[in-house]
């Protein structure tokens, strides 16, 4: 037999007290009587009553739930920032829905207008880059969206990231001052800007800065996966590179296996330094020397930044750039 559904209804008349009353015992406001609470609580336990956050919703304007849209979830880059984004939510009693988009642009197109459909109060974005249409969408659908590790290069939306060019900058630095004359610099789409504006122009920099000339045939653009950075490490050595920067930690691993296993000696032959020391950069070995950044924290202060924005709180700054450092391992001399 299915068991039936206890309402608010089912509760006050067990307790023999308003809706209202009930209501406010579940909403913990204080101006009920502590014996009128101690009893609705007790009826309440009592019917396993679970108050219905739909009905909640349509009450108060607000289901206090947010959408998290994430490129890939098995990869611990962005697994680490929703575990951050998952704490804070807890901690101010919203809901989390996680929506995996593939990195696929008309994919995060629907999956924001099936989470908008919801009705979420508002929206953590971790797209790799915010085209036209999904900023459309955002303006379009008046629900507050904060970037996390992710770039508006207008500044138009809420975001929380690293300084990726300046930390790129330092990290193919430790590389030239090495003594390399062909660093290669792998990454993502160039289309998106953390890549083509941030981490290329850092790169850039960085060799201009140690006289070294920038070459197209060292740059490499390629998925943030394993296989595809093994794949990669042949034509990475082909085009007469000594050491190379890379943008994702799962990819970094691919390239070092592919190296190690066409026998090339890291670091003695061929330096590696990759950008976000996730666990991964020292289950390799030789463990990966690596950008510090705050991957708990982005997803956090994102969040946050959400929550204010969502109960109209004043928000100072809506771009947020926050620390990183760079950590010599094995991978670099």
């Amino acid at each position: 037999m299915e068991k039936q559904t206890i309402t608010i209804y089912d509760v006050a008349r067990e307790a023999n007290v308003s809706m209202a009353t009930v209501s406010r015992v579940v909403n913990g406001n204080p101006n009920v009587k502590p014996a009128t609470r101690k009893k609705v609580l007790e009826v309440i336990d009592r019917l396993d009553y679970r108050p219905n956050a739909v009905a909640r919703g349509l009450a108060s304007k607000k289901t206090t739930t947010v959408g998290v849209i994430i490129p890939d979830v098995s990869n611990i880059f962005f697994s680490s920032l929703a575990r951050g984004i998952d704490d804070v939510a807890t901690m101010y009693k919203y809901n989390i829905v996680l929506a995996n988009s593939d990195g696929n642009d008309q994919k995060e197109v629907s999956v924001l207008n099936t989470l908008l459909a919801k009705q979420v109060d508002g929206i953590i974005f971790m797209g790799h880059h915010i085209t036209d249409e999904i900023r459309g969408e955002f303006s379009r659908s008046k629900t507050p969206v904060v970037l996390a590790g992710s770039i508006d290069p207008d500044e138009q939306v809420g975001s929380v990231n690293i300084d990726y060019k300046n930390a790129t900058k330092d990290a193919v630095d430790v590389l030239a001052k090495n003594g390399n004359k062909k660093i290669a610099f792998v990454s993502g789409a160039l289309i998106d800007p953390i890549n083509g504006q941030n981490r290329l122009k850092g790169y850039k920099d960085a060799l201009s800065e140690n006289g070294l000339t920038y070459n197209e045939g060292l740059v490499f653009e390629a998925p943030y996966n394993f296989k595809d950075g093994e794949q990669l490490a042949a034509r990475i050595r082909n085009s007469g590179a000594t050491a190379v920067y890379v943008s994702d930690d799962e990819l970094a691993i691919g390239i070092l296996d592919g190296m190690l296993d066409a026998g090339v000696k890291v670091p003695e032959e061929f330096e590696i330094i990759t950008s976000n020391n996730s666990l991964l950069t020292d289950v390799a070995r030789p463990r990966l020397s690596s950008i510090t950044q705050p991957l708990y924290d982005i997803g956090a202060v994102a969040m946050r930044l959400l929550t204010k924005m969502m109960n109209k709180e004043e928000v100072e700054e809506k771009t947020i750039i926050l620390p990183y450092g760079i950590e010599r391992k094995g991978s670099t001399k």
